[in-house]
């Protein structure tokens, strides 16, 4: 009955990934979850991949708050700099 929740190391790597952006089926998630169970290896990149994204998610929503704008002098000065180019 478990074979068929077996997945190499490759498609556990794959599937980990599609489960972070909600795109992996309930079927691939109990094929992670039983892989995860055996490899310690596999595990381990889970995990360090759920704590990169959320570490992502994190600084992308602080990058939101802070605008980075340039001024208009600043936007004159590159449009000549760049016309001087051409």
């Amino acid at each position: 009955m478990f074979k068929f929740f077996k997945i190499t190391c490759d498609e556990a790597t794959t599937i980990c990934d599609k489960s972070q952006y909600g795109e992996a089926s309930v079927y691939e998630k109990l094929q992670l979850n039983w892989h995860l169970l055996t490899c310690k290896i596999c595990a381990l990149y889970t995990k360090q991949n759920r704590k990169m994204s959320d570490l992502f998610k994190l600084k992308s929503k602080d990058c939101k708050k802070h605008t980075a704008c340039l001024s208009s002098k600043d936007k004159e000065n590159l449009k000549e700099q760049l016309n001087k180019l051409n």
